[in-house]
């Protein structure tokens, strides 16, 4: 998780304000970053060679500007920044009149909570732009959750004990059992044997994982050897172990115990030795508490467990470096003379929520690549059509707010969803604010000495103060906002 200061670290603001009075109270919240604000209305057109020289900027515009008939000069000086519009939260949003994409707007009262979160948000997605592609082979690992992981299946590769890897669907538990695989001295030099515990027909498990002899049952015309036996030497990969029903699960961890299998039609045992990598989606641990799952097969399991993160949790840098490696899979040499993805693209990534995760986002960088690769060209109107269809799903409420701040009622779904703020309002008094404002600024932002002055006790100033998303130097609202 970036602290605000290093999300805000050397950042450019400009701001058309119109007739709205928004750039004094969007300084007043910036005033403690490393942030330049900076009147655009009126700025000359920048020269052709500008660019790589500037610093990170985002666009604020009210959409006064519309009305003021400034939007063809705003779009003049943009030259790709990603754009916050200030309007009312009721206003319809539509690209026509809105251009570029009207997807991320606060309300005309927008608190100072409410503006950092945003525009952190961006600025994620500016440096997650600079990503350069990697080889699709390469684990990406940009973000401080995958960092952590990958340093966790570092520590614990080279041991022999088994491990319980849990994620949502699509987040690769796959390529991190890999990566345990390989890491291991020992197991790395012999096979790794992946199977679907969800996919186990009924009455094939013992044939499956034990084996059988020749002539065992009707069909067994050769001697097979079972999962079990073909992981000796490596390690045994049991994807959706959840899926497994119980009476499959009492035989796994008979073979976990006594490290031996018998073969169907065969009295002798075979002795094994693998190292053992479970994952699931589910909560194993509801799953014992509810019967659903042994108890003694999840201790056995869960020596060591490893979260994966979702795409969501990784955050933005990850999501369109995974995106770009995945297109350039599928471009191949195509991609050349496309040329880069375009910001539009990466952006539109960027603010998508994959429930599928990394296979979903796969789908997506497949469907657009064969649009590029088809056309010769990013067609917009295809692409932005192809990216509709994955979208649909909203994100979960924790993600509305990634850095923590508070405040941000985005959803975060990548719909172009307004920020009104509209859900964290309800029961808000702006009179009350702006009293609770002025009183905090006549006493120097000091707690004890408003509560004083305002004749109440600090913890109901504390309260109201959260209620009402007061940071320390927030700026009052206009009563007509």
């Amino acid at each position: 998780m970036n602290s605000p200061a290093s999300n805000f670290d050397e950042l450019d603001l400009f701001v058309w304000e119109g007739k709205a009075d928004i750039l004094d109270r969007i300084a007043r919240c910036m005033a403690s970053f490393d942030v330049e604000v900076i009147r655009a209305d009126g700025l000359p057109p920048p020269p052709q060679d500008r660019g790589a020289a500037l610093r990170p900027s985002v666009a604020i515009i009210s959409v006064t500007v519309i009305d003021s008939g400034g939007l063809a000069h705003a779009t003049e000086l943009l030259q790709g920044m990603p754009v916050i519009w200030v309007a009312a939260g009721s206003r319809e949003r539509d690209s026509r009149t809105y251009p570029p994409e009207y997807l991320h707007v606060l309300p005309y009262d927008f608190t100072c909570a409410e503006l950092r979160t945003m525009v952190a948000k961006l600025v994620r997605q500016l440096r997650a732009r600079e990503v350069a592609p990697q080889p699709p082979d390469v684990l990406v690992a940009h973000s401080e959750a995958m960092k952590a992981l990958l340093a966790e299946v570092g520590a614990f590769a080279d041991c022999d004990h088994s491990v319980l890897v849990r994620g949502e669907t699509g987040v690769g538990k796959e390529r991190i059992a890999q990566q345990l695989h390989l890491g291991h001295q020992h197991y790395s030099k012999g096979a790794f044997v992946a199977v679907n515990c969800g996919a186990i027909p009924d009455g094939l498990f013992e044939s499956l994982f034990f084996g059988h002899t020749k002539g065992s049952f009707t069909g067994a015309v050769h001697a097979h050897r079972g999962y079990f036996e073909q992981a000796t030497g490596g390690t045994l990969f049991l994807d959706e172990i959840g899926d497994l029903p119980r009476y499959q699960q009492v035989k796994l961890l008979r073979v976990l115990e006594d490290s031996a299998v018998t073969r169907l039609g065969a009295t002798a045992p075979v002795r094994v030795d693998f190292r053992l990598v479970a994952a699931t989606n589910r909560n194993l641990r509801e799953m014992v508490a509810s019967g659903e799952f042994r108890a003694d097969l999840f201790y056995r399991l869960a020596v060591i467990e490893l979260h994966v993160p979702s795409l969501e949790e990784r955050g933005e840098v990850d999501k369109i470096a995974i995106f770009k490696a995945l297109l350039t899979n599928v471009l191949g040499d195509e991609l050349e003379t496309l040329g880069e993805t375009p910001h539009w693209l990466s952006d539109a990534v960027a603010e998508t929520y994959f429930p599928g995760n990394v296979r979903q986002l796969r789908n997506l960088a497949e469907r657009v690549g064969v649009i590029a690769r088809q056309l010769h060209a990013w067609d917009q109107n295809l692409i932005q059509r192809a990216i509709a269809l994955t979208r649909g799903t909203p994100a979960p409420a924790i993600f509305a707010d990634r850095n923590g701040m508070g405040g941000g009622s985005s959803n975060g779904n990548g719909n172009g969803s307004a920020l009104d703020g509209s859900a964290d309002r309800k029961g808000w008094n702006s009179s009350e604010r702006n009293r609770i404002i002025a009183a905090l600024e006549i006493n120097d932002w000091k707690r004890q000495d408003t509560a004083q002055h305002l004749g109440i006790s600090r913890k109901v100033l504390w309260e109201k103060m959260r209620k009402y998303q007061i940071l320390d130097g927030e700026p009052g609202i206009p009563e007509d906002a």
